[in-house]
């Protein structure tokens, strides 16, 4: 809820935000996250105590809730702090589909160096980087949780920031167990190498048809066009005939009719650990872009979440584990007596791509796109509210858009996509480069303590 100089006041139900529209007395600022604008009040007549942001940060998703913590006075007469979740945010990344577009474009650029067409002679790789450089993938997980948050501070009084700042120790997931002492500074292939090390591990035999005394080639089981990596768990001894058979299928594909033969092969992987090493790469750095908000920044560990979250029998989500970050003295009566029923999913889409051409499965450009990505006034994401006179679709619909230069611009609604006139179209809002959905939040867990 905003002021009517546009500063930021405390939230509001939304029962309390209905009753304020239908009087006339706000307007809707925005549509999502939904925020209203008082016309008959300032922030200085407003009485403003402050919400805190409390982030709970991960590979793919990342969970941001607004809370507010009171001070109340138990039964035995003890002060006790008392927190509400106010609002939950569910930050979908899409640091994937960065990574496979990065890996497309190498391919090409490898593909037309290796076919002699349009030869470049590759860089050396060693050029330097500054410092702070992250990957594209993992630098978006930065900054969309850093632009959600500066928006939320925008729209609510926020006092202070909350981060869990967890670290994973990826050496010990890879042994699975926990190691001591020297054995950090020896890994799995200590003292041999990779191909020695799948022969003695394999009996030198082929991991699909155990053929013997054939020449065996290195396979992934987890093939690298579909972003498996080159970790030693990922790979296998594999005859010539099945690595041409397997291709660049998933085991789970090549091996679906011989379900014994792929669950042995399953139980030697172990779980990967990449999303684990983009949470010690990104921690850091997250810490950092929150500390530009202007807000003080509090870290967390993960131990302290978990507990308070088990403690408060909460179920397991990223938005539930954000609004069990921070210090809760739950042994001394502190307690979460509230989280929000619904959770606004907040999918990041991009604005679109910088491209100029469509590549041919080749990698040669194919079709030239339009420099303009505005057509009639409208841009791919916008939330439009369209009135269809007549036909099938006939009504009014409200949802995003897809624009096409030719001003028949393509409407997705719950039925489908239609195709819409520019002219029976309304701008509720501008894209913003996400996509927003809600969901519920599970119930409370029943295997915790109640609180």
């Amino acid at each position: 809820m905003l002021a009517k100089d546009g500063r930021p006041l405390m939230p509001c139900h939304p029962a309390r935000a209905r009753e304020l529209l239908g009087k006339g007395r706000a307007a809707v600022a925005r549509r999502v996250p939904f925020t209203i604008r008082l016309k008959d009040r300032t922030l200085a007549g407003s009485e403003v105590d402050g919400v805190q942001l409390r982030i709970d940060p991960g590979s793919r998703g990342t969970g941001l809730v607004l809370t507010d913590e009171k001070r109340e006075v138990d039964r035995q007469g003890a002060t006790i702090t008392v927190r509400r979740g106010l609002i939950a945010i569910e930050l979908q990344h899409r640091g994937d589909q960065i990574h496979l577009g990065i890996r497309r474009r190498a391919g090409y650029r490898r593909r037309r160096r290796s076919a002699n067409c349009r030869y470049r002679a590759p860089r050396s790789d060693n050029r330097p980087r500054p410092a702070g450089w992250l990957p594209p993938s993992l630098r978006h997980r930065v900054d969309t949780t850093r632009s959600l948050a500066t928006r939320l501070c925008r729209y609510a009084p926020v006092t202070e920031v909350h981060v869990e700042r967890v670290a994973f120790d990826t050496h010990s997931m890879s042994a699975g167990r926990r190691l001591s002492g020297a054995e950090y500074g020896q890994g799995t292939l200590a003292g041999t190498t990779a191909r020695a090390y799948l022969h003695t591990k394999g009996n030198s035999a082929c991991a699909y048809c155990d053929a013997t005394d054939v020449p065996l080639n290195v396979e992934h089981l987890s093939p690298r066009s579909r972003g498996g990596s080159d970790h030693i768990a990922n790979l296998v001894l594999a005859c010539v005939p099945c690595n041409e058979a397997k291709g660049s299928n998933p085991v789970e594909t090549f091996l679906a009719d011989r379900p014994d033969r792929l669950a042995k092969i399953l139980e030697q992987t172990r779980a990967p650990l990449r999303d684990a090493a983009a949470m010690n790469a990104t921690r850091w750095r997250l810490a950092e872009a929150m500390g530009a908000l202007g807000r003080p920044v509090h870290a967390w560990s993960g131990g302290r979440t978990k507990r308070n979250r088990e403690a408060m029998g909460l179920a397991k989500t990223h938005t539930l584990d954000a609004l069990s970050v921070g210090r809760l003295r739950h042994e001394r009566g502190d307690a979460i007596v509230r989280h929000p029923g619904q959770v606004l999913v907040a999918t990041a889409t991009g604005r679109g791509s910088y491209a100029r051409t469509t590549p041919d499965r080749f990698g040669f450009p194919r079709l030239h796109r339009a420099r303009a990505k505005r057509h009639f006034g409208y841009v791919t994401g916008d939330l439009v509210r369209a009135t269809v006179p007549s036909g099938r679709w006939a009504g009014p619909w409200t949802g995003r858009i897809s624009v096409r230069s030719r001003g028949q611009h393509s409407l997705t609604t719950p039925g489908g996509r239609i195709n819409v006139s520019h002219r029976n179209l309304r701008l509720l809002q501008r894209g913003d480069g996400y996509g927003y959905s809600t969901r519920p939040e599970p119930a409370r867990s029943t295997t915790g303590k109640s609180g």
